[in-house]
């Protein structure tokens, strides 16, 4: 399966950053961009989410509060396992950044393809990852502050907070607020946006990596060291797909259900994190998005498989197969039409 084309402009842009790193009053100025990027990229969020959508998901709470428990509890469970596991696999930081990687949100646009293609619960999908993107504002930095403390690097202090706050949380509150002026021209001009969106991930990526060849960190990471982050990643979204697939199953959920909570319960957001990450681990964050970077394009590779191969299953509604205009998009590079 070929690489995500937002992948490879996102590793076209570190490529850039290693090349051309901004220094001095460059990377000041790209810092101010990025600041004003992250603020815009959350408020579109905000916009963009429908509030009646998620209350009128409320309904099915037995399936939101099991991808929340897999987001926000079983994932974190496993990322501190992995450092008691395999200790002296990874680098301090590669160990920190694969721990954020669990904390942050689910998908939601890679989350609804991939169930629409297996034939599962699309509504229940739509609204997981609504729930979980918005649950993750709040959460994602609280246990950031908690688990990886002020040995991040990035120094998880009451500033920090403030700046998630700042950042994020308000810009997104407000997109919410102005959703019934702006919600329409939102929703005309989702082609335009999405490219806003993109590019401000790539203004993130290249702030953030620029900063990391500035400081020398790259030469801390071999070529070993990266398979071995390429192979705890691979066992870390295995046991997910594993655990949501036959943990819904125990719990008695339908098939439709359970096709929605293993792809919304298993995977990750990149369009969430990175912008996150930048403001958490500030020079750092070069380190600590590439876990979350690799494992991005992992699971869309993987979850593509899987979603072909669930519509075919037995147990599958009948009906004519889901076809090429439900291909799944990269969650990176298109914001959601949730959100």
């Amino acid at each position: 399966m070929p690489i995500d084309p937002y992948i490879a402009l996102l590793l076209g842009t570190v490529g850039l950053a290693a090349l051309l790193p901004a220094r001095g009053t460059a990377a000041d100025v790209a810092s101010g961009a990025t600041t004003a990027a992250i603020a815009l990229l959350f408020f579109l969020y905000g916009a963009r989410l429908s509030t009646r959508q998620a209350l009128d998901g409320l309904r099915h709470w037995r399936l939101h509060v099991t991808v929340l428990a897999c987001t926000f509890v079983v994932f974190p469970l496993l990322g501190l396992a992995t450092g008691a596991l395999v200790p002296g696999l990874l680098t301090h930081q590669l160990q920190q950044g694969l721990l954020f990687l669990t904390l942050v949100p689910s998908t939601i646009q890679s989350s609804i393809a991939f169930t629409s293609i297996a034939r599962g619960n699309v509504p229940a999908a739509i609204c997981a990852g609504s729930f979980s993107s918005l649950i993750g504002i709040v959460v994602t930095p609280l246990l950031a502050a908690a688990l990886l403390g002020s040995g991040s690097g990035g120094g998880f202090s009451t500033d920090a907070l403030v700046k998630i706050v700042l950042q994020l949380l308000v810009p997104f509150l407000a997109g919410q607020l102005l959703r019934p002026r702006i919600g329409g021209f939102v929703a005309r001009h989702k082609k335009v946006l999405g490219r806003v969106d993109r590019g401000s991930i790539l203004l993130v990526v290249y702030t953030a990596f620029s900063a990391g060849m500035v400081q020398g960190i790259w030469h801390r990471v071999s070529p070993a060291r990266l398979g071995g982050l390429l192979a705890v990643e691979a066992v870390l979204l295995a046991v997910m797909l594993l655990l949501t697939w036959y943990g819904a199953k125990a719990l008695r959920f339908g098939r439709e259900d359970r096709i929605a909570i293993q792809f919304a319960g298993s995977k990750k957001s990149l369009a969430a994190g990175l912008p996150m990450a930048g403001v958490l681990f500030g020079a750092q964050a070069s380190l600590a998005v590439l876990p979350l970077m690799l494992f991005h394009q992992m699971q869309l590779m993987v979850c593509a498989v899987i979603a072909k191969r669930r519509a075919h299953d037995p147990e599958a509604a009948p009906g004519t197969a889901p076809g090429p205009s439900q291909a799944p998009r990269p969650e990176a590079g298109t914001a959601p039409r949730s959100h």
